[in-house]
This record gives structure tokens, sequence and C-alpha cells, in this order.
């Protein structure tokens, strides 16, 4: 091993009791696919594992998601070269450094924050308010709530929290970083009713429409697009819902 660092709510300062432990497993890079083959038996010599997993479904296959205890703690191990060290989205607390490659690594390349990319939303948007409302016409409500958090997700908890001057990261923690957002992206929650799904779809056109105004961006507007999708989604509103049968 080359070092571990420690990154995630700990290492900016904010941890509380329901906080996990993010962990960063710094391996030299010949030895790193032979770590790789035994990562859960070794982090069973270090700690207590009760289960552990593999971090695909959330694009990282280097992670292990782990319970560990009693009593319980969430311990994610993220297994890094040495040589991608250096790429990160925020910067690490290094805890143990063998021989100061980590600290060398980070001062070499400096962090810089991910900026939230209005017009990267803005060429999709339409698009996803479309698609959302295909799913709400044919009565699929399970996936018209999914649709939902992602764009809470993926659009609208960003652009709140770069509103407050937070870094864009989804949904985490806006109730207390930007609260009156947060309270306003309570419009775009809905149960499983037709005519509540469809209020929180164009909740989220809203609030998407509002928040970019406020930005104040150079963003090249889909007008078009814009315009066919929001009536689309009027027209799936003013009818009855057909119920699936696929």
């Amino acid at each position: 091993m080359a070092g571990v660092a420690v990154a995630g709510s700990i290492a900016v300062g904010h941890p509380d009791v329901y906080s996990d432990v993010d962990l960063v497993v710094v391996v030299d890079d010949a030895s790193f696919d032979d770590v790789m083959a035994v990562r859960l038996a070794l982090i069973g010599s270090w700690t207590d594992l009760v289960a552990g997993f593999t971090g695909e479904h959330v694009g990282e296959p280097r992670l292990i998601i782990a319970l560990v205890g009693p009593p319980l703690l969430h311990v994610d191990f993220k297994f890094v070269r040495a040589s991608d060290f250096a790429e990160r989205i925020e910067d690490p607390d290094v805890l143990w450094d063998r021989d100061g490659g980590l600290a060398r690594s980070l001062a070499e390349h400096p962090f810089r924050a991910p900026s939230l990319d209005l017009q990267w939303i803005e060429d999709r948007f339409w698009i996803w308010v479309h698609y959302g409302a295909t799913k709400l016409g044919r009565g699929e409500l399970f996936e018209v709530i999914a649709f939902l958090g992602f764009l809470r997700d993926t659009v609208l908890g960003p652009m709140a929290a770069q509103r407050v001057g937070a870094p864009p990261r989804g949904v985490r923690r806006l109730e207390s970083i930007a609260p009156e957002e947060a309270r306003d992206l309570g419009a775009t929650l809905c149960g499983h009713d037709v005519q509540d799904a469809g209020r929180a779809v164009l909740a989220c056109v809203e609030l998407y429409r509002r928040w970019l105004e406020d930005a104040g961006a150079a963003v090249e507007r889909r007008n078009r697009a814009e315009e066919l999708a929001v009536r689309y989604l009027h027209d799936v509103i003013g009818r009855p819902a057909e119920r699936s049968t696929v």
C-alpha cells in the first residue's frame, strides 16, 4: 500500500452520526491487480466486515461498499492506483502516506471543483421532459416517479446547490444547504396518481425555467424543443392515461 486518505463529509468537516466513511486506499501500480483480486479478504483482515459488494452499479468497479461492526458503520473503500490518485472529485485528507507520494501528487495536480454545465442540461432537458410525458401517458406511474427523482438528482438538485454557492452534487444535504430551494423542490414530489404526477412534472419544468433564467448564464436555449415538449406534456395531462399492456 502506498497510502490511505479519507474523503466525503469527514474530509470537508461536516460529518454527523449518520455519515458513512469514504476511504481511498492507494496501491502501488505494480500490485494493483493482485490487490483488487483479494479486496474483500483484505478489508476483513483490517476490520470486522459484516458484508460488502463492488460498486459497478454506481460506475465505480474499484469501490467496495461495506458494512463493518457492530455497531454498524457504512464504509466505502475505493482502491486506486498510485498514478491515479490525483484524479478526484474533491480534495481528500491524507491519513497515511508511506513515502510522501500522495502529498506530492495532490500538490502537483491542484484540485478544480467541477462546475455545472447548464448548456449540457439544456441540450437534454426537453428530450427528458418528452420521455417523462410518454411514461405518464402510458400510465407507468412508477416510471414517472423514478423520472422525477432523476430530474431532481441530475438537474434541479445541482442547480439548487449552485444557487447558494455549494458544490452541485445531486440532492445531497439540500435541506440544510439550500432550504428555500428544497422547499420549492417539494412541488416536484408526487404520489401514485396520474394527476399528481402530471402536476409534479410541470413543476419541474417551471422550476427549471425559473432557475435557468435566474442563473443569467450564456445558454443557447432549445426553444423549439421546449415548445413542442411542453405542448406534448400538456396534451398528455389533458387526456386519460392508458394502461400499459407490455
